[in-house]
C-alpha cells in the first residue's frame, strides 16, 4: 500500500507504510535437531499477510525457510536504507524443551542489532517469554509482547456453511485465537526519523533463534495493538451492492447487516417489542453496520458493484475511529459511537416506583445492537444451542435483566425497547447517555393488574432452560409459573437432572415447576405437569424422533396419564391437535386437563378459523369438558418465555400454589393468550361454570371484552363452534367489547376468541391471539353430542389400533394387549354414546 493511496483515503495522519524484506535463508544445520528441521519446514514460502502485515518470506528456490542463528553466530540483514515507526520480526525460539517455554523467561536468546544510516546503531534484546516463544505454541502460553503469525479466526456460526466445518461448541466463542509456526514482534523504532541501513542478528542460547520475516512499518500507533472493539457505519452510494470487505491489521468481527433505522417511526410504531421480521425491508439509505477492532493504520477495504461497474474502496479505520469518519469514492465510513461508560440501569413499576426484571433492548440510531454486559450481542436462535438469559425476534435481540444492573452504554444517542409480559405497556424511548452519566432509569407503566381478580399467569410448555435461568425469564415476562419439561430427542435427555418432585424455584411470585413431555412419534405428546415423587418414565416412547431406535411403545398416553394424576400432577395435551392419533382417547376416558391452544397456526385467510380450534371444537360438541391453555414449547432463544400463556383463575380463599392453579385449570377457568386479554360472561357465569337451564331454550346476555398493549382487531362469540356475534374495527383497538343476548336451543358451550392482523410485524409463530375455555350450558334431560365429530374420533382411535397392531415395537405381547384394552374402552365408551 503506497502513501499517496493511504493519503488520499485518510490523511497522512493515519496513513501507513509497509517495507517486506527479504532475511537472507540460512540455515545452519550444526547443533540442528531433526525438530528443528521440521519446525522450520512448517514456516510457509513466499509472500504473505500475518496479522494485517504483509512479508516478503523464502521463495522456492532458496535452500530454506528461515534464517537460522545459533549461540555465538550472527546474520546481517540488509534493509536498504528505509525509515520506520516499528519493525516488526517474523521469529520463534528452537527450545528443545517444553518446560523451558512454561517458565516465565526474561533470558535473553538474541540480540536484534538495528544500524542507522548515521553510523548509530542501536540493540534490541530478544527476551524468552517477552518477543518470542517455541514455534509449536503449549495451551496457557504467549509471549507478552508478540502475537502469534496467524490472525484471530471468527466464525460466523450462524452461517450453515461454516456450521458445517466447525464443532458447535467452539463456534459459540465466535473466535478462535491465531495459531502458526512463529511469533511476531513489532519493536517500537526509538529514532523513527532517520533511515535504517542493516539489521544484525546474533544468537545468544544454547537454542537458536529463527526469523522468517522482517517488515518495516511506518504509520500511526502501534502495528499489533488494535483499538476497542465498535459499531461503524458503511454509507454505499445508492444501488451499490456490497462485494467484499477486508480489514489488514485488526479484525472484522461481523458484518451484521443492513441498517434497521431507529427514528420517530419507530418510536411510534404499533409493534413496540414484537421484534422485526427477517425479511422486513431495511431503511431506504444503502447502509451496513460492521463490528471491527482494529489499529490506528489499518485499512478496511469494500468492494462494490453499481450495475456493471465494479469498485474498490480503501477506508482509514483509525481516521474513522478518531476523528468519526473516511471517505473514499463515494463511500463513508463512520463510527456509531467511540466512547462507552459503566452505568447503573433500574427498570421501575410507574406505580409501585419498586425495580422489576424485564426485557430489554439497546441500540443506536442504525439499530446496532447494545447488548447488556453478560448478555450475548448475536443470540443463536438455532434449536438446543442458546440458553443464556437472551431471545431474538427476527431482527431484533433482547436480553432479560434484573431489575437493577450494571452494563457499560455507548455515550450518545441510543434507543431503549423494554417490555415486561402483556400488562405493561411496552416502552420505546430515546435517551441520550451523557460522558459522565452514572445512572439510568427506565420506567413501566402497568396498564391493567389482573391478578387482583385472582389471575394468574403460566407458560405450560417450555424446553432446555435452567430452572434458574427459566425463573429470570419468567420475571420478566410476567409469568407466575412455568413448567419446564424434561424430555428425550433419541439418545438426547434434556433437564431429567432438574427433576426434583417439588417445586424447583420459587420467589417473588415466580415458580418454575420441572416436569416432563412424554412423547410417541405417532400417538402423541402428553405433559405431566407438577408431578409428586418420581417421574412417570419412560418419557418417550415408539423409536425416532422422539425416542431412540429401537424403543418400544411401552405405555399409552392415558396410562401415563393416570400415573400423573395419582401423583397429584396436571395432565396437558401440548400443542394440540398433532400428533393425533390417541386425542380422543384420552379425551373420552377424562384423562386430560386441558389443550394447548397455541392461536399459532392460523392461515392469512382467517386468523381464528384454525385446525386446531376445529379440532377443539369436535370434543366440545360432543360434550367433553376440557379447559383451553397456552404454551410456547419454547426450543430455543427465538420464542420468548410465555409468549403464548395460560390465564388461570384461581379460587379467591387458596393462595398461589401448584395445587391451586391446578383445581383452576381443571375447573376450565382459563383462557390462552399471545397478547390480548379476554374476559367472558354468560348471564353472569365465568369461564367453566356451568348454566342450567330449565326447559333446554331460552336467552342468555354474554359480555365479552378484549383489552391490548397492542392493536386487536376482532373479537367473536362462539357458540357451539359458530359465530353468533362480532365486533370489529379494522384499524385496530386497544379494547373490543360485546354485549349481547344469544338464543338458546338445548346444551351447548360458549366462548369467546380476538385477533389481531399484527401478522406480518408479528415475530412469534403466530397472530396475536386469544380463546377462552367455555361457559357450559346444560338442559336437563338433553346431552350435547355430534354424530359427524364422534365418527372422526372413532376413525382415530381405529387407526391407533391399527398402529399398534402392524409398525409398533412391542415392548411384550401382554403389554401390547393392554395398551390396545385402553383404546377399545374409550372406544366402547364413545359408541355408547351414539344415537340408536
Amino acid at each position: 500500500m503506497s502513501a499517496k493511496a493511504t493519503k488520499k483515503r485518510g490523511g497522512r495522519k493515519f496513513a501507513a507504510t509497509f517495507s517486506p524484506i527479504a532475511v537472507g535463508y540460512d540455515f545452519p544445520t550444526k547443533g540442528a535437531s531433526k525438530e528443528s528441521l521440521t519446525l522450520a519446514a512448517k514456516m510457509p514460502r513466499g509472500s504473505g499477510r500475518f496479522w494485517g502485515i504483509p512479508w516478503r518470506l523464502a521463495g522456492e528456490k532458496e535452500p530454506a525457510n528461515v534464517l537460522r542463528v545459533a549461540e555465538g553466530a550472527k546474520a546481517t540483514i540488509g534493509v536498504g536504507g528505509k525509515r520506520a515507526s516499528h519493525v516488526c520480526f517474523l521469529h520463534y525460539w528452537e527450545a528443545r524443551w517444553d518446560y523451558r517455554q512454561c517458565e516465565a523467561g526474561g533470558q535473553v536468546v538474541a540480540e536484534y542489532e538495528i544500524h542507522y544510516a548515521d553510523g548509530q546503531t542501536v540493540t534490541v534484546p530478544v527476551r524468552a517469554g517477552y518477543e518470542l516463544l517455541r514455534s509449536e505454541r503449549i495451551w496457557g502460553q504467549q509471549p507478552y509482547a508478540a502475537v502469534p503469525m496467524n490472525d484471530m479466526q471468527v466464525f460466523d456460526f450462524m452461517n450453515p456453511a461454516v456450521r458445517g466445518k466447525y464443532v458447535w461448541g467452539r463456534m459459540q466463542t465466535d473466535s478462535e485465537m491465531g495459531s502458526g509456526s512463529a511469533w511476531i514482534y513489532a519493536h517500537e523504532n526509538t529514532r523513527p526519523d532517520v533511515a535504517i541501513d542493516s539489521i544484525t542478528v546474533q544468537g545468544m542460547d544454547e537454542d537458536a533463534v529463527c526469523v522468517a520475516g522482517l517488515t518495516l512499518y511506518e504509520g500511526p500507533g502501534h502495528p499489533l495493538r488494535h483499538n476497542p472493539r465498535r459499531y461503524f457505519k458503511l454509507k454505499l452510494p445508492k444501488g451499490a451492492k456490497l462485494t467484499s470487505l477486508d480489514v489488514d491489521m485488526g479484525v472484522l468481527v461481523r458484518d451484521a447487516g443492513n441498517a434497521t433505522p431507529r427514528d420517530r417511526r419507530w418510536l411510534k410504531a404499533a409493534d413496540a417489542g414484537l421484534g422485526i421480521p427477517k425479511d422486513r425491508p431495511e431503511g431506504k439509505e444503502n447502509v451496513r453496520i460492521l463490528e471491527a477492532t482494529a489499529g490506528d493504520g489499518a485499512t478496511l477495504t469494500a468492494g462494490t458493484r453499481t450495475g456493471d461497474e465494479e469498485r474498490t474502496h480503501r477506508l482509514s479505520m483509525g481516521e474513522a475511529y478518531h476523528a468519526g469518519s473516511s471517505r473514499d469514492g463515494g463511500v463513508r465510513l463512520s463510527i456509531s459511537h467511540p466512547r462507552r461508560r459503566w452505568v447503573r440501569v433500574t427498570v421501575r413499576d410507574e406505580k409501585t416506583r419498586r425495580p422489576i426484571a424485564a426485557r430489554v433492548h439497546f441500540s443506536g440510531p442504525a439499530g446496532e445492537y447494545y447488548a447488556p454486559y453478560g448478555h450475548h450481542t448475536v443470540v443463536n436462535d438455532n434449536w438446543f444451542e442458546d440458553y443464556g438469559a437472551d431471545l431474538r425476534l427476527g431482527q431484533v435481540s433482547y436480553a432479560y435483566v434484573q431489575g437493577t444492573f450494571e452494563t457499560q452504554l455507548p455515550v450518545g444517542e441510543l434507543y431503549v425497547e423494554a417490555l415486561k409480559g402483556f400488562e405493561y405497556e411496552p416502552l420505546r424511548k430515546r435517551i441520550t447517555v451523557g460522558a459522565g452519566q452514572r445512572e439510568l432509569e427506565l420506567t413501566l407503566r402497568r396498564w391493567t393488574d389482573r391478578s387482583k381478580d385472582g389471575w394468574v399467569t403460566a407458560d405450560t410448555h417450555v424446553h432446555f432452560l435452567s430452572p434458574h435461568t427459566a425463573w429470570l425469564q419468567g420475571q420478566c415476562e410476567g409469568l407466575n409459573l412455568i413448567n419446564l419439561l424434561a424430555s428425550q430427542w433419541g439418545r438426547l435427555f434434556t433437564n431429567v437432572g432438574d427433576i426434583t418432585g417439588e417445586v424447583g424455584v420459587e420467589k417473588d411470585n415466580t415458580m418454575v415447576w420441572v416436569g416432563t413431555e412424554n412423547r410417541n412419534h405417532i400417538l402423541g405428546h402428553i405433559s405431566m405437569l407438577g408431578t409428586r415423587g418420581q417421574p412417570v418414565f419412560p418419557m418417550c416412547a415408539g423409536g425416532p424422533t422422539e425416542a431412540y431406535l429401537g424403543d418400544p411403545d411401552e405405555r399409552t398416553l392415558a396410562e401415563w396419564a393416570e400415573e400423573c394424576r395419582r401423583k397429584r400432577g396436571v395432565v396437558i395435551r401440548p400443542h394440540f391437535p398433532q400428533p393425533n392419533l390417541e386425542n380422543p382417547v384420552d379425551i373420552i376416558l377424562g384423562r386430560i386437563d386441558g389443550l394447548e391452544i397455541s392461536n399459532a397456526t392460523a392461515p392469512p385467510t382467517g386468523p381464528l378459523d384454525a385446525f386446531m380450534l376445529r379440532e377443539y371444537y369436535r370434543y366440545l360438541n360432543c360434550g367433553y369438558r376440557v379447559a383451553c391453555v397456552g404454551g410456547t414449547d419454547k426450543m430455543s432463544a427465538g420464542m420468548p418465555v410465555g409468549g403464548i400463556r395460560t390465564y388461570a383463575k384461581l379460587d379467591r380463599n387458596r393462595a398461589f400454589d401448584f395445587a391451586n392453579w391446578g383445581a383452576a385449570v381443571r375447573g376450565g377457568r382459563t383462557f390462552s393468550t399471545s397478547g390480548p386479554l379476554l374476559d367472558l360472561t354468560v348471564d353472569g357465569h365465568s369461564v367453566g361454570e356451568e348454566i342450567r337451564m330449565k326447559g333446554g331454550r331460552g336467552t342468555v346476555e354474554v359480555h365479552a371484552l378484549a383489552e391490548s398493549a397492542w392493536p386487536i382487531h376482532r373479537l367473536e362469540v362462539v357458540k357451539n363452534g359458530e359465530i353468533v356475534a362480532t365486533a370489529e374495527r379494522k384499524a385496530g383497538a386497544s379494547k373490543l367489547e360485546i354485549r349481547t343476548p344469544i338464543p338458546v336451543e338445548g346444551p351447548g358451550w360458549i366462548a369467546a376468541r380476538c385477533a389481531s392482523t399484527l401478522k406480518k410485524y408479528h415475530t412469534w409463530p403466530g397472530y396475536l391471539a386469544a380463546h377462552t375455555s367455555p361457559v357450559y350450558i346444560a338442559a336437563s334431560g338433553k346431552r350435547l353430542f355430534s354424530p359427524s365429530d364422534a365418527t372422526y374420533m372413532l376413525t382415530l382411535i381405529d387407526g391407533g389400533l391399527t398402529y399398534l397392531d402392524t409398525l409398533s415395537v412391542r415392548y411384550s405381547e401382554q403389554r401390547h394387549r393392554e395398551m390396545k384394552a385402553v383404546y377399545r374402552k374409550a372406544q366402547a365408551a364413545l359408541r355408547a354414546r351414539m344415537p340408536k
